[in-house]
């Protein structure tokens, strides 16, 4: 079995963390119902890039600029919880994996349905 390295144990508490924090105390109507999907930490834990995914894409601006504008107190908030010598800007970036595995999803679908049963 294979152990994380600290960096790695450290980028999950945070994102566990600001997930809990998005739910629980953020107020910001603009960021709804989103998923933190991942958290990459720069060596110096000087930055995170924060990844994000939402079912609702059509207020994907409000939530970039509702997630960007609450940086400050969720990085506040992410430092009474975690305890680093250097706690990391946070950089919110959508990540639009889900949906592009579901837009190949139907693709595939409707390939398979256009091939017909003889050609499977």
């Amino acid at each position: 079995m294979k152990s994380f390295s600290r960096a790695a144990r450290v980028a999950e508490q945070i994102r566990r963390d600001l997930a809990q924090i998005i739910q629980n105390e953020l107020k910001d109507p603009r960021v709804g119902m989103i998923s933190l999907t991942n958290v990459e930490l720069t060596p110096d834990y000087a930055h995170a890039r924060v990844f994000f995914s939402t079912l609702d894409i059509s207020h994907l601006p409000d939530i970039s600029r509702g997630l960007a504008r609450a940086a400050g107190f969720l990085r506040h908030e992410l430092g009474r919880r975690v305890r680093l010598h250097t706690l990391p800007e946070l950089h919110f970036i959508h990540d639009d994996s889900l949906e592009r595995g579901a837009s190949l999803s139907r693709l595939i679908d409707k390939a398979a349905a256009l091939s017909g049963p003889d050609e499977q």
